[in-house]
């Protein structure tokens, strides 16, 4: 799979230099992190978005996999009578000076746990498309030594300012103001 998109202001002006680390599971579902004899990353990285704020990497499609199921986690899931599945996933941190810190998930579009996901992280708005591209030289042009076809995923990533993100939440807690106080009493 190939990544690609621009860092982008509210008013659609590129951010140069943002930094996006990603992360995802390998091809048996499990994070790097999840073997006790990993020495190095796998399966993650970072890059920055050159002065257009365009960004792209390689990566893979990443698979759907359980969580543990068992423990408290796995009899809250039973006893709801959920499955423990998350739907595949791309994660991403995208960073820059000025801007708040945005942390997000990208969830391919066809996975049948896309709406029952087991801890409720897939959103409709977080769903993307993988395109099927079909060319050699396309692939290889793209760092894919082989050749052969791949999957695209395009995806622009907007950044508020600070001052917007902090305007934004003070707005939401004027719009819905909810205190201890008013939760202890109910």
């Amino acid at each position: 799979m190939y990544v690609e998109g621009r860092v982008l202001t509210t008013n659609g002006e590129p951010i140069e230099g943002a930094t996006i680390d990603t992360w995802e599971a390998d091809h048996n579902g499990f994070y790097d992190t999840q073997y006790a004899d990993r020495t190095r990353a796998d399966c993650r990285g970072r890059v920055r978005t050159g002065k257009d704020g365009s960004f792209g990497y390689r990566a893979i499609v990443p698979p759907s996999y359980p969580i543990p199921g068992d423990g408290p986690v796995g009899e809250l899931l039973i006893t709801q009578g959920r499955h423990n599945m998350r739907p595949n996933h791309l994660h991403m941190m995208v960073e820059a000076p000025g801007y708040h810190k945005l942390i997000t998930s990208l969830y391919p579009e066809g996975c049948i746990y896309l709406h029952s996901d087991a801890v409720f992280g897939a959103k409709r708005s977080l769903v993307v498309k993988l395109e099927q591209v079909d060319d050699d030289a396309e692939a290889r042009k793209r760092g894919f030594p082989k050749g052969g076809s791949f999957k695209l995923l395009k995806r622009d990533i907007v950044l508020l300012t600070e001052e917007q993100s902090r305007n934004l939440r003070q707005q939401a807690t004027e719009e819905s103001p909810v205190s201890y106080a008013d939760v202890k009493d109910n």
